[in-house]
């Protein structure tokens, strides 16, 4: 790879939609059917271009022109500390130039042989508490386990049920026998052989979780996530519960404000699944670390709910780690965002063979939304 100077970021927001509307989760109310996704795309003198994900303010991407891309990203490690917020745009920028898909390169960076076509396997996170206007229990197990249907008819084998109802939207008893019915229908509707995880979104507490673990225990449920703020003292408990009860139930955290020990935790075996935000905590940090927790023979399963990109993005995460175990999936069209060569089926994402991460960028639409709520910063220019 040569050592171009960047001589253009310009930055657009596209605006996209989900095939329905996301309900609520333990905390948080309705979440919509509108994605909202922030790209740059940054130039190279030769004319090379590299795009994706970047939240940087017109200030911050104004010191990106005139930079050489040697001090910005390097194929041995990534983008560079000081240039994190960059790291995705540089990424496929990297894959362009090399002419190689970003999980090749990824893969090589962590001594791993990628094995193509690559497939990597995903789940449906769409199944929201989408029931809170329903007045009975078998209503709105119905209606999400019709959801559920509905994946399984998107090609996926893998659903993640928000849970929580308690904590906030539902009187405690009540909510907490709803989630128990809604995890049953869930479980009718996919089929003994699909994998189903629950998420409370810290709505449970200890006991709350072990009783919802124990009245669902013939789901066989794969992964509690989130059951209730990380707590070393709570997780030892659950842990030891689960091992008397003979539940294979993982635990899985880390998507939110986690705990600076949380690491140090899952080392200790007491957090199975390292959920990390691949945009808070960044694509070329997530490297690092699903090296050091495949070191510790702990799963990686970076979110990114919200984003759409992140559905693409960390497909090519699944090359670098032994124990990468799902892509989110989270199901959205965005004008402007061309993904074709991804598609799902039998509960994998295939990925394409192609530059960068196989995605384009409609010219016109992209420059429609740069004029309407962007900007752009060359050399020399504005």
């Amino acid at each position: 790879m040569n050592n171009p100077r960047i001589v253009s970021i310009e930055w657009a927001r596209l605006e996209g939609q989900r095939p329905r509307n996301a309900g609520s989760n333990a905390r948080l109310g309705d979440h919509g059917s509108l994605v909202r996704v922030p790209i740059a795309r940054i130039t190279t003198e030769e004319g090379f271009s590299g795009f994706g994900v970047c939240r940087a303010t017109p200030a911050q991407a104004a010191t990106l022109p005139g930079q050489r891309l040697s001090d910005l990203f390097s194929l041995a490690h990534g983008t560079a500390t000081d240039w994190l917020l960059f790291d995705y745009p540089l990424w496929d920028l990297a894959g362009q130039l090399t002419g190689q898909p970003v999980y090749k390169l990824t893969a090589a960076i962590n001594g791993l042989t990628v094995e193509q076509p690559l497939r990597a396997p995903c789940y449906d996170t769409s199944l929201y508490i989408d029931d809170l206007d329903l007045a009975s229990d078998q209503a709105a197990a119905e209606l999400i386990a019709a959801e559920a249907r509905d994946g399984l008819a998107r090609g996926h084998t893998a659903f993640k049920i928000k849970v929580g109802r308690g904590a906030r939207h539902l009187p405690l008893e009540q909510g907490t026998q709803r989630d128990i019915a809604v995890i049953h229908a869930v479980r009718e509707a996919v089929g003994s052989q699909a994998t189903i995880m629950i998420d409370a979104n810290n709505g449970y507490n200890l006991n709350l979780t072990k009783r919802v673990l124990a009245e669902t225990a013939a789901c066989n449920i794969f992964w509690m996530e989130e059951a209730f703020h990380e707590d070393r003292v709570l997780y030892l408990d659950l842990q030891a519960w689960l091992k008397a009860q003979n539940l294979s139930v993982l635990i899985a955290d880390g998507e939110g404000q986690a705990s600076p020990t949380l690491l140090d935790w899952a080392q200790e075996g007491l957090i199975n699944v390292i959920q990390y935000d691949i945009f808070g905590y960044g694509f070329t940090p997530w490297l690092a670390l699903g090296k050091q927790l495949d070191a510790w023979g702990v799963r990686s399963a970076p979110h990114h709910y919200g984003g759409h990109y992140g559905n693409y993005a960390a497909c090519h995460l699944a090359s670098a780690m032994r124990h990468f175990t799902y892509v989110e999936w989270d199901e959205a069209t965005t004008p402007g965002l061309g993904a074709a060569g991804y598609t799902i089926n039998a509960g994998h994402v295939a990925v394409p063979d192609l530059p960068g991460f196989g995605l384009t960028l409609d010219e016109e639409i992209f420059q429609r939304a740069v004029a309407a709520n962007g900007f752009v910063h060359t050399i020399g220019g504005r």
